[in-house]
């Protein structure tokens, strides 16, 4: 069987990744912060000891520290930018280099560009810790890396699904109707994403893996914005009853990015996917807890 090294693999999108790769067939190697296989990225002989002993096939690097609000700005760079350049250096090592690198980069990179759908030509122009993190991680495989193995940069925009931890804006939602509250507090709510299903992003993810595309960088999104407030509204109607809604301060982010939608025309004429699933049913099956990770 090939062998896939998934970094990140007891993450959110690793469970399901891994579970989605192993139905395929392939061996997967889990590298994760704790539990079999620990392994700290940040350490560059622990990285290449780990990369050994995997001896991949292929690669899916997904270990990030992706939530925004996380209040230690170094540590951003530590895990997305130098975690990133000790698997590639250890990579670079193996006497046999793996097929195919998948590097999950995200979609808010592109900040808050005066464009009403982002597609991989516009210029991002980031806006927080993460997003500069990301595209600086960007920047260094772009010039160092790409000429030296098959790599294919990702960008997803906002995705969730079962299992998504409950400080994420859409899980923090379905929950407060899982527990019939009768007030939620909110930061912004005149934002618009593209929210996809967890499992369309490991279709993509999947997809690209077993293709023959290397250098590029690829958005990975549904190509609709979904207002919170349209998410309220439907989460109203799933549960039978309206939840009043509360503007928190607290909550509102200095550098709030209004809409950020995605194109995906690019990913469509690079690899052959289904279409998405309708967001409703996603927050169905988050309503009703059916955890398929």
């Amino acid at each position: 069987m090939p062998t896939v090294l998934l970094t990140g693999a007891a993450g959110f999108t690793g469970r399901y990744l891994r579970k989605a790769l192993e139905g395929r067939g392939y061996k997967v190697f889990p590298l994760q912060f704790e539990g079999p296989n620990p392994c700290d990225l940040s350490d560059p002989s622990a990285t290449e000891s780990a990369v050994r002993d995997a001896r991949p096939d292929t690669v899916v690097h997904l270990a990030a520290l992706s939530f925004v609000e996380h209040d230690n700005a170094k540590e951003f760079y530590d895990v997305n930018v130098f975690g990133t350049l000790n698997l590639l250096r250890a990579l670079a090592g193996l006497e046999r280099p793996p097929r195919r690198v998948l590097i999950a980069s995200s979609g808010n990179v592109y900040g808050t560009p005066d464009v009403d759908v982002l597609d991989e030509s516009v210029c991002p122009a980031p806006v927080n810790h993460y997003a500069n993190s990301k595209l600086a991680m960007e920047h260094m495989v772009r010039a160092n890396w790409f000429s030296r193995m098959p790599i294919v940069i990702t960008r997803p925009f906002n995705y969730t699904g079962p299992g998504q931890a409950k400080h994420f804006v859409i899980p923090k939602i379905v929950q407060h109707f899982r527990d019939r509250a009768a007030v939620i507090e909110m930061g912004n709510l005149n934002v618009s994403r593209d929210f996809s299903d967890v499992d369309d992003v490991v279709a993509a993810y999947v997809a690209l893996l077993e293709s023959e595309v290397h250098s590029e960088i690829v958005n990975i999104c549904s190509g609709h914005g979904i207002a919170l407030l349209d998410v309220i509204r439907t989460m109203n109607q799933l549960a039978g009853y309206q939840i009043e809604v509360r503007v928190n301060p607290e909550f509102v982010r200095e550098n709030e990015v209004p809409r950020l939608v995605g194109s995906n025309a690019k990913l469509r004429a690079l690899v052959k996917l289904s279409g998405p699933r309708p967001f409703a049913e996603t927050l169905q099956r988050m309503y009703e807890e059916r955890d398929e990770s």
